[in-house]
């Protein structure tokens, strides 16, 4: 691979680039679903490119190929030079890169079985077998199940120095039920919503999962979410599952932190940002309980946002985000660091494949567990009155990140220490700063959870990112509930 990022490399030196480098990427995905029974969809694909992104005369340009001969290559890298020079003409501002040590780096992450070794036949039976079960329980209209599989082998060389080859593992899995009766629909997904739980392991995730064995409950819970009363409307305490969190987490801290977000250089899909540059390290955030990181590093766990070096070639980094409540931290890149003065880029440049651009994006950005042991139930002992709320089934959030509302696909009441009745159409609403200052008790690590959310978008082409968040069950009191589905 060594005389393919040469050609790239002094391709763009001769025609000018003052910085360049080039990103060589094998990607391959197998994704498997099922729906009622039968197979909904079966792929396995694999493409291999190279993005060659410069700077010249003081702007960027960047431009990709599959076709990797000299020709194609040098062709692409000129090209990438040409629009560097194009961008320059409209610049506001000098362009500047934090500086960065070079890296000569070889990376896995780590996985007991490579998931491509296991057969389609073998996925696609325990899909099977799940959707059956959970369409045995009387009332389930509809089943899906989905197991998905990404190989992605990446070397990055630059014009300083840099050469690192680096190759993640990642494996998904999971399945939703519904039930239709009269005008009402209902859903329950395992072991979370929009595609399950996915994290870099190896098939040995779809082991731990035990997809079959919770696959009658999941469907029994949807049946009975019909006949159970509505969620009410008004303010009470409030419990979330460390899945719906992690969800939170995203929405209303992840996005807003991006730098290129509050620069004003991206706004697509999920808007700016409330988080002005004068708020750092100045505004209360949430209450003392609530700390929060963006941690690309293994020791954090094997997140959809563990690497060892972002696609910029910064090294995988633990970033304060939320220190005791105080806002101390952004995902920045080499260029949006070295705008508000910070001496290096938290590592958080990343592209959907060798043919997108590096764009800010959530690494795993996680609320750290209670310092003192807490389990669930001893949080609901705890807790007099209040509503229990699990699994996410819908968002809104308003395109500066302040303004929120999740529903829920169930509820369970909360009454003098004790789980009461089953509630359907749960939701929550509010101000970011205020919800998460209300948060006055979270779970220890015995109950936190590396979550994957396998499909945050961003950016214009679209760019599809997996992002981690861990989160234990956590109380925020005083919250505003019931009007996402109340019908008034």
């Amino acid at each position: 691979m060594e005389h393919i990022a040469e050609w790239a490399l002094n391709a763009a030196r001769m025609r000018g680039a003052s910085y360049a480098e080039a990103r060589l990427v094998d990607d391959r995905n197998r994704a498997l679903a099922t729906k009622n029974g039968k197979i909904g969809s079966a792929s396995d694909s694999e493409s291999m490119g190279v993005g060659v992104r410069v700077i010249a005369a003081g702007g960027w340009g960047f431009a990709a190929t599959e076709d990797l001969t000299q020709r194609g290559i040098e062709l692409c890298a000129s090209h990438a030079v040409e629009i560097a020079k194009a961008s320059a003409r409209v610049k506001e501002q000098e362009l500047r890169l934090v500086a960065e040590p070079p890296a000569l780096v070889t990376w896995s992450s780590r996985y007991e079985v490579d998931p491509f070794t296991t057969s389609v036949e073998e996925n696609l039976d325990l899909l099977l077998r799940v959707d059956a079960e959970l369409r045995s329980v009387s009332g389930i209209t509809l089943a899906e199940t989905n197991m998905n599989f990404r190989r992605y082998e990446q070397w990055f060389w630059n014009s300083e120095g840099s050469r690192i080859h680096q190759t993640r593992i990642t494996s998904g899995a999971g399945y939703a039920a519904y039930s239709f009766a009269g005008s009402e629909i209902q859903k329950r997904s395992y072991p979370n919503s929009f595609g399950g739980q996915w994290q870099n392991k190896g098939y040995e995730l779809v082991r731990e999962l035990n997809l079959l064995e919770n696959a009658r409950r999941i469907a029994e819970e949807c049946v009975a979410l019909h006949s159970a009363p509505q969620c009410p409307q008004g303010r009470t305490a409030v419990i979330l599952d460390s899945s719906q969190l992690g969800l939170q987490i995203h929405e209303s801290v992840g996005h807003p932190i991006e730098l290129d977000r509050v620069l004003g250089m991206e706004a697509n899909f999920a808007g700016t940002s409330f988080l002005t540059l004068e708020k750092l390290n100045a505004l209360r955030y949430g209450s003392e309980l609530v700390n929060v990181v963006a941690d690309a590093t293994e020791a954090h766990g094997p997140g959809l946002g563990t690497f060892a070096y972002d696609d910029e070639g910064v090294q995988a980094q633990c970033v304060p985000i939320i220190t005791r409540g105080l806002f101390t931290g952004y995902l920045s890149s080499r260029d949006t660091a070295e705008k508000i003065g910070r001496t290096r880029s938290g590592g958080h440049m990343r592209a959907e494949n060798w043919n997108r651009v590096p764009i800010v994006r959530m690494t795993n950005v996680s609320i750290l567990p209670g310092e003192k042991p807490l389990s669930l139930q001893q949080l609901i002992s705890d807790t007099d009155d209040g509503i229990l709320m699990q699994t996410n089934r819908s968002w809104s959030i308003d395109d500066k990140r302040y303004n929120f509302q999740f529903g829920c696909e169930i509820g369970w009441e909360i009454k003098a220490g004790k789980l009461g009745r089953m509630l359907k159409n749960p939701s929550y609403s509010g101000i970011t700063t205020e919800f998460w200052n209300s948060m006055d008790a979270i779970c220890g690590p015995e109950e936190w959870v590396l979550w994957g959310t396998p499909n945050c978008g961003k950016g214009q082409p679209q760019q599809v990112m997996g992002t981690g968040h861990g989160a234990s069950p956590a109380r925020f009191r005083n919250v505003r509930i019931g009007s996402a589905y109340s019908g008034s």
